[in-house]
């Protein structure tokens, strides 16, 4: 059987990949705090017809070896955690990270999440959660008669009270950076969970050194691009019809030779 057609097949699976990936970023274009991912492919091991250097003569050697490919293979969806557009919502309990880090989230079973999606809300205690209902970590509790919230760009939280002119510090965001975070594990609802990949995680206060600011009143929108993903869609479309097209002439000289007995 001919190598292209199993060649072939294995660049039309990485293409469907390229394409998947790609079909998703475009999927979450509008998602908040949402990082573009991107598929990366190597090259498979190759059949050596012949090595370099070869010797041809008792003096003379061969420059070029003989190796054919044998195909490709995805090897990593890298996330990519570039600073996406801050959108301004005049929302209290928006916030965007101004740089590096993570908003911590608690889960039901007690998990650690982190996330970028910095548009919370009050639950009815007042403590402030995610969109899920996830509780903010630390966890802060807004009183009641709040009249107003100001969240500083360390962090600090303050409220102004009924009959009250005077802020009251309730506590303070912290953010979370990793050295690794595309080594992050994805679980969808904008979360992530660390891994060995990803290290530690690396608490501290918004505004530090290697720690991003806050801003209170925005979130950060998707940082994909849709002009660089209609090219990459396009791209994929392309190699991916190529490829088949590999296995269309492959089939055809099969039939050739199949023919010559004839």
């Amino acid at each position: 059987m001919m190598r292209a057609l199993h060649t072939a097949a294995t660049g039309m699976i990485g293409m469907q990949t390229q394409v998947d990936t790609t079909s998703n970023n475009i999927a979450n274009v509008n998602t908040i705090g949402y990082k573009k991912q991107r598929a990366e492919f190597a090259d498979l091991f190759y059949q050596a017809m012949q090595y370099a250097g070869t010797s041809t003569s008792e003096t003379t050697i061969a420059p070029t070896g003989i190796e054919i490919g044998l195909g490709v293979r995805p090897i990593a969806i890298a996330k990519h955690f570039s600073q996406g557009n801050p959108k301004e919502t005049e929302n209290n309990l928006d916030v965007a990270i101004m740089g590096r880090g993570f908003f911590q989230v608690e889960l039901p079973d007690g998990t650690i999440a982190y996330t970028r999606n910095g548009s919370f809300k009050l639950d009815n205690e007042g403590n402030i959660v995610n969109s899920e209902g996830y509780t903010l970590i630390p966890n802060i509790t807004i009183p009641e008669d709040a009249t107003q919230i100001n969240i500083g760009t360390d962090g600090t939280i303050s409220v102004v009270q009924a009959n009250s002119t005077e802020l009251n510090t309730l506590g303070q965001i912290e953010t979370t950076i990793f050295i690794n975070p595309a080594g992050l594990h994805s679980l969808g609802d904008n979360l992530y969970i660390n891994t060995n990949a990803s290290g530690e995680p690396i608490n501290g206060i918004p505004g530090n050194e290697g720690f991003g600011m806050l801003r209170q009143g925005f979130i950060e929108m998707s940082n994909v691009k849709l002009v660089e993903e209609m090219t990459d869609l396009i791209t994929g479309q392309r190699a991916y019809e190529a490829n088949s097209k590999t296995i269309q002439t492959a089939d055809s000289m099969l039939q050739t030779v199949n023919a010559l007995k004839r």
